[in-house]
């Protein structure tokens, strides 16, 4: 009897997994969207992964392209795991939350702007060091430097850090505006010099070491079709009102901001990391303390480390990011009090994207009773 029942129990869940995956293709199929994937987590366990679709939307077949082990870019979601990365090493002793910039980089104070002499690591991640956006094209102003990564970033930070602070109270463009919150791409750039400089290692060894080895989670930087073009995704955008696929070759990358936004990983991959956010939210210690979870996530209001939070219309806590290059697109929320956490993948931005995401994402939290 008991065999009987765990098999019925077995056959329930495909069967639920199958109807998700149908609506999530019939989103897919009405917003005419290339590629879209979802995951849906608990502290216990990746509940369930879907993908659907193809990865370019200029070669669609009668049999999809889409596969479980497709990498999608993260985009700014990417600020979860530097933030990650930053707690790892306030752990370890390497740096403090409240270490000043030009504690470490005394060099680079000349020709900065005095707003910014007592910047530190926290106001840095948590977008209240007011340092300029650089979410659209102000990048393309900065000088053209050669050299490493990391030596092109401090180039850039030299740059942002001569330029004038943005006043809180008259930035209009983002979402949330707490107290001292501006959203920006560059201060996670000049929050990954301190990181660098406590280790000697470049935020790019940084990721592999703690995410790719500790964690034995796999990322990539940059598109996921430059590591692979005919068996990873292409990112889409539009172009006269049509999406078209953006070619490995093409001349757009996030250089100088990476920290910010570069990173991809494949659904499950990322659905661990996410697990493991939740497991800490439960006051587990998971590579860092439960009361670090707790910080990252809702230690400041509106805008702690790499997360937005707040409370729903339930007045359930929740944390969550999105993140856009302008080619894929990707939303988490995390649900600490219902034990759930959800993330949507497409590979295409537009504003079809937006619909699609709002929707499916809605079904989900409906199906899993949020």
């Amino acid at each position: 009897m008991k065999r009987l029942t765990l098999i019925s129990i077995c056959i329930s869940t495909l069967s639920y997994s199958q109807s998700l995956y149908q609506k999530m293709e019939s989103i897919r199929r009405h917003y005419r969207l290339p590629e879209m994937g979802y995951a849906v987590i608990s502290s216990q366990q990746v509940i369930d992964v879907q993908v659907c679709g193809y990865h370019r939307i200029d070669q669609q077949t009668k049999v999809d392209t889409a596969n479980i082990k497709d990498h999608f870019h993260l985009g700014s979601n990417t600020k979860a795991i530097t933030g990650f990365i930053a707690a790892y090493l306030v752990e370890q002793g390497k740096i403090k939350w409240d270490t000043k910039f030009f504690d470490l980089y005394p060099e680079m104070k000349k020709d900065t702007k005095p707003a910014y002499y007592n910047i530190t690591l926290q106001q840095l991640l948590s977008h209240r060091a007011g340092i300029q956006p650089f979410t659209s094209g102000e990048k393309e102003k900065a000088p053209k430097v050669n050299g490493t990564r990391s030596a092109q970033r401090k180039a850039f930070a030299k740059y942002v850090l001569e330029q004038p602070p943005v006043p809180p109270d008259k930035n209009k463009d983002f979402a949330y505006s707490g107290e001292g919150y501006v959203y920006s791409n560059a201060g996670y750039s000049i929050a990954s010099l301190m990181l660098e400089k406590v280790t000697g290692k470049s935020w790019e060894q940084l990721v592999r070491e703690i995410i790719n080895y500790k964690l034995q989670l796999k990322t990539n930087f940059g598109w996921p079709n430059e590591t692979d073009s005919i068996h990873q995704p292409w990112g889409h955008w539009v172009d006269n009102d049509h999406l078209v696929p953006l070619s490995p070759s093409f001349p757009y990358h996030l250089n100088l901001i990476e920290p910010a936004g570069d990173i991809n990983m494949s659904l499950p991959d990322y659905s661990v990391f996410i697990q493991l956010q939740l497991q800490g939210l439960k006051g587990n210690d998971r590579i860092i303390s439960a009361e670090s979870y707790k910080f990252l996530h809702f230690g400041i209001k509106g805008y702690s480390i790499g997360w937005l939070n707040g409370t729903n219309k339930s007045g359930k806590r929740y944390s969550a990011h999105e993140g856009s290059a302008g080619t894929f697109h990707v939303i988490t929320v995390v649900y600490p009090d219902d034990d759930r956490a959800y993330i949507i993948c497409i590979n295409a931005e537009s504003e079809n994207t937006n619909k699609a995401k709002d929707e499916l994402l809605k079904y989900l939290q409906s199906s899993y009773n949020n």
